[in-house]
């Protein structure tokens, strides 16, 4: 693991995942390794799935087709999406599986920072992406959500807590 990745899975130890009730449950979308799960299910929630388009997830495909996989509209009350949304659009997504208050927990890079955490992968310090970043995007423009708190993280990521609005807050774009 490189060093970077692992200072950063550390920090959103500490930042994201201890503040969950361990009663919530919980998606882990773009799951990868599933570190985020692991650490959840060894200090005591009981309630995690992860979910990524190839194994080791326990629902392997594409949360675009969420309805085949099986999951069910409003059915989580916490999405965790690390280092995901800039590899495909999903708000929406994340809101039908949500239910109503549910939060949905990101991380990205900062569209304009991306070309530095190439470099930092390229250097052997950042974990290599998988697929491309086509769906760079600054938190503040999060579509469907209320933005809780974001925070620019090392001047490279940005860290954020949405909320799940009600019907009236829906934003159809």
């Amino acid at each position: 693991m490189p060093i970077l990745s692992s200072y950063a899975r550390r920090k959103k130890i500490e930042y994201f995942l201890k503040g969950i009730p361990k009663e919530k449950k919980i998606l882990e979308l773009g799951c990868g390794s599933a570190w985020a799960r692991e650490y959840l299910t060894d200090h005591g929630w009981t309630h995690c799935v992860g979910l990524d388009i190839e194994p080791p997830a326990d629902i392997v495909g594409d949360i675009a087709d969420w309805r085949a996989l099986g999951i069910e509209e409003e059915s989580f009350d916490v999405i965790l999406a690390f280092e995901v949304v800039e590899h495909v659009d999903c708000f929406q997504h994340c809101y039908e599986i949500l239910k109503p208050g549910g939060v949905l927990l990101l991380t990205s890079p900062l569209p304009h920072m991306d070309w530095v955490m190439k470099i930092l992968e390229r250097l052997g310090l950042n974990q290599k992406r998988r697929t491309p970043h086509t769906n760079l995007v600054y938190f503040r423009e999060v579509p469907w959500f209320e933005a809780k708190d974001i925070k620019i993280v090392a001047f490279l990521s940005q860290w954020g807590t949405f909320k799940k609005q009600g019907p009236e807050g829906k934003n159809p774009t």
